[in-house]
């Protein structure tokens, strides 16, 4: 009789693990619920990090944008009235000289018309270093040294000449719109009286090398190709 007990004893006992087995596997779609909310916030979380919402201060960050690009600019017109004079006592055309010259002195009204600028806007004239313009700058040295006096020089003193151009054209465009923007038209005028002397001067330089010294500079080549035969 005490063998029949303990049968029915451990007979009994097994739906009690079972009860418990299932316990245990009735919180395990709750663990799936958890994780796939947290993963929907995840993603709710990340796909809201992805879009750039504007600020209340945005108009103060353009601004200190345009200063920094004012201060930038400044120090590239500043080094460039350095340069200009070396580029003119390398070059042998007349035109080129009388051209380079010329955009000494607009260069020299330039700077003094950003001083105007930064007074507008209640900001000192500071120069911030333009790594850009010295890049261009030290490219149309190295075409200096590495050239013999004539034709061929006065082709790479333009081609250095236009790319610090184009960085003046490509600036005084950014800087008139960032002007308009933040509503200082007065600089606004003053800067596009800059860009628009920018672009002459790219003109002019084009017309002296399609007219006259590129061609003078194929013809030198020429000549020293027939002299090495």
């Amino acid at each position: 009789m005490a063998t029949t007990k303990t049968t029915a004893n451990s007979t009994k006992s097994t739906p009690v693990a079972k009860k418990t087995t299932a316990a245990k596997s009735t919180t395990k779609p709750a663990a799936a619920k958890n994780t796939a909310a947290k993963s929907s916030t995840a993603t709710k979380s990340t796909s809201s990090r992805g879009i750039v919402k504007a600020k209340a201060s945005a108009a103060e960050g353009l601004k200190e944008l345009f200063v920094d690009s004012l201060k930038d600019i400044y120090w590239a017109e500043k080094a460039l009235i350095k340069a200009l004079p070396k580029m003119a006592k390398n070059a042998e055309n007349e035109n080129l000289v009388a051209g380079l010259n010329n955009h000494t002195a607009e260069t020299e009204e330039q700077i003094a018309r950003l001083e105007q600028v930064f007074q507008i806007i209640g900001e000192k004239a500071v120069a911030k270093k333009c790594e850009a313009m010295d890049g261009l700058l030290k490219e149309g040295q190295e075409i200096m040294e590495s050239t013999e006096p004539g034709p061929v020089r006065d082709a790479g003193i333009i081609a250095a000449s236009q790319k610090v151009e184009h960085y003046e054209i490509a600036t005084y465009g950014t800087l008139c719109a960032f002007a308009k923007t933040l509503g200082y038209d007065d600089a606004a005028e003053l800067l596009h009286t800059t860009l628009e002397e920018e672009k002459q001067a790219d003109i002019t330089l084009t017309e002296a090398a399609y007219n006259t010294i590129n061609f003078d500079a194929a013809e030198a080549d020429e000549d020293d190709e027939n002299e090495a035969e």
